[in-house]
């Protein structure tokens, strides 16, 4: 054996590779992120949508929040998406027909609220196998803002 050889596989893991590790390929993240992106696309259209129906003041503000947010992250994941190589989608998830078919705009919030919850769900999925420091740094950000907006869409 060669100086250059290591001497057991456990010596060669930082020469693995990000799959091997347990992390996502390039491919996979994209897939999801474009999932992401599809219900971030559809929670701004519902927060968009849902603002002529919200007569208080207070919730028009928490709503408009909520719109710039989501405006926010579907900005974020189009170009992580197109950082790792891949093109962003162009469609709009179903939860937005499914969102605007609730008559009452107080359903509607706790339906847009559960769409909130589920993109943390999935955040908590996929962060554990994000190597790349910007992407995860800017996954955990949406998380948090997601969180909050729980919190906020929870005070009616």
């Amino acid at each position: 054996m060669t100086s250059d050889e290591t001497s057991s596989p456990p010596c060669s893991a930082a020469n693995a590779s990000d799959v091997y590790m347990g992390y996502a390929d390039a491919a996979v993240l994209v897939g999801v992120l474009n999932q992401l992106l599809e219900a971030e696309r559809a929670g701004a259209c519902v927060a968009r949508d849902s603002l002529a129906d919200a007569r208080d003041e207070a919730k028009r503000g928490r709503i408009a929040r909520i719109q710039r947010d989501e405006g926010h992250w579907c900005v974020m994941l189009a170009s992580e998406i197109i950082r790792l190589g891949g093109g962003p989608t162009d469609q709009t998830g179903p939860f937005h027909a499914k969102a605007m078919a609730i008559p009452g705009i107080d359903d509607r919030l706790r339906f847009l609220n559960r769409g909130q919850a589920w993109v943390v769900r999935k955040l908590d999925e996929i962060l554990p196998r994000v190597r790349d420091a910007r992407l995860h740094s800017a996954l955990q950000d949406m998380r948090a803002g997601h969180v909050s907006n729980i919190e906020l869409l929870a005070r009616d």
